[in-house]
């Protein structure tokens, strides 16, 4: 008999979460049991992802550069990665902003409306906090990203995943400084690395036996933890311009993909699923790192030198998913609330939601601190900026989910992108938990 596909696992494992959510909605102890005793497993799951995420880029990102025996392929692969990965995200807010313009979402909520969500969620510790994290960015110099990027300690970057940036500039200077060394006094170290990339993707694809438990858990644990129905329908028009400009994103994708590789588009978004899927049960690219990379490497076939430098850099600054919904929330609030937003206005939208993004964490949430930053250069009212979250709140969870999956989405199409351009797309070459299942029990053969 055969194995279902994993995508197929992690799809029905979502369903059927999100039916039990609403399902445990209706007993009065039903949430509460959802989150004791349900939702643990997919918090463990998350956990496990996030545990190898920076020995994942530490081992591959080495393995990449160290492999290239040449500096100026590594900077080629960079200029072109990080050109690419500003076009996406300017095309992402574009088609944004022209599908909240043309279909005014804002214009049909009722004052009725925006007092109710107002007494709902303005004064939520969510909101507030968001505000405050926001203010405390914008005070930051304007090449404080830079300094921030730079670790005193890599001990302590290492240790925590919200300073992706300063592993990967850390890495980066360990691999290069490898290549200067010569091969011969690098190879200890390069083993080493290449031994531990090896272990860490085995790692990934035992922490994937679990994914469809996991998703029914984060699934059915956000369905029983959202806000009032008859508020999240009255924002559906919202969400829908959200979505439909999500949806164009990965359309945009999947052209891109087949005009520059050559490459089948419902093969890309059929190998890369899984990623996606996980993207949107955990809300966080940095999670579904190691995900995205083995699907990458393995079932699409980009070479690791490309992987392992273009995914960790997408996953910390490409927020293309991310920077559409800033475009569609920050014209609707203002569409809702009255604010006469310019041309002008919206092209500062457009480069203070580019700028945004690359300092943004890949963690859930991340997009309403951005939108703070956002709305605030764009002038909007001080007063009226807890009113204006608010008025997105009770959706911005499920949005969040969906942007995370344009967001990876975005991340693999590039990979790809920068793989072909510098000859490093080649055959995919899958592996599995169990290939060396035999030798671990001691009945393979022996090597002479």
């Amino acid at each position: 008999m055969r194995k279902l596909e994993l995508h197929w696992q992690i799809l029905i494992g979502m369903l059927l979460g999100i039916v039990f959510g609403f399902i445990m909605t209706y007993p009065d102890w039903g949430a509460d049991f959802v989150m004791d005793w349900i939702n643990p497993f997919g918090t463990i799951f998350v956990k496990l992802l996030k545990l190898i995420a920076i020995p994942l880029i530490l081992a591959s990102l080495v393995k990449g550069i160290s492999d290239l025996k040449d500096i100026s392929k590594f900077r080629n692969i960079g200029l072109r990665t990080i050109g690419i990965y500003i076009v996406t995200t300017v095309v992402a807010i574009t088609i944004g902003l022209v599908l909240v313009n043309v279909l005014k979402p804002g214009n049909g909520i009722s004052e009725e409306t925006i007092a109710q969500l107002t007494e709902t969620y303005a004064s939520d510790a969510g909101v507030t906090s968001k505000i405050e994290e926001a203010s405390r960015q914008k005070e930051s110099g304007p090449l404080q990203f830079l300094v921030d990027m730079v670790p005193d300690n890599a001990f302590q970057a290492v240790s925590d995943n919200s300073l992706m940036l300063q592993v990967i500039f850390f890495t980066i200077f360990l691999g290069i400084s490898m290549l200067l060394i010569g091969e011969e006094a690098a190879r200890p170290l390069k083993d080493f690395f290449d031994s531990l990339n090896e272990v860490v993707l085995k790692m990934v694809d035992l922490i994937m036996l679990t994914a469809p438990v996991a998703v029914f858990a984060l699934l059915a644990n956000v369905v029983v933890s959202s806000g009032d129905p008859d508020l999240l329908y009255a924002l559906l028009k919202y969400s829908g311009v959200v979505v439909l400009g999500l949806l164009l994103m990965i359309i945009f994708y999947s052209i891109v993909v087949s005009t520059f590789t050559r490459y089948n588009p419902f093969t890309f978004l059929s190998r890369i699923s899984p990623a996606q899927l996980l993207a949107f049960s955990t809300s966080s690219s940095a999670a579904t790192l190691p995900v995205t990379m083995e699907r990458v490497e393995e079932h699409i076939g980009v070479d690791k030198e490309v992987s392992s430098f273009v995914l960790p850099v997408g996953a910390t600054i490409n927020m293309d998913g991310t920077s559409l919904y800033q475009g569609v929330a920050a014209v609707f609030i203002s569409q809702a609330l009255g604010f006469d937003l310019s041309l002008s206005g919206q092209l500062i939208i457009i480069l203070t939601a580019l700028l945004a993004s690359i300092g943004s964490a890949a963690v859930p949430g991340a997009g309403m601190v951005m939108l703070v930053i956002v709305l605030e250069s764009i002038n909007f009212p001080a007063d009226k900026l807890a009113i204006g979250l608010a008025l997105i709140f009770a959706v911005d969870r499920p949005l969040d989910m969906c942007r995370t999956v344009v967001n990876v989405t975005g991340d693999a199409a590039v990979s790809m992108m920068v793989a072909k351009s510098v000859g490093k797309l080649h055959a995919p070459n899958p592996k599995n938990w169990d290939d060396h299942l035999d030798e671990v029990r001691g009945s393979g053969k022996k090597k002479k």
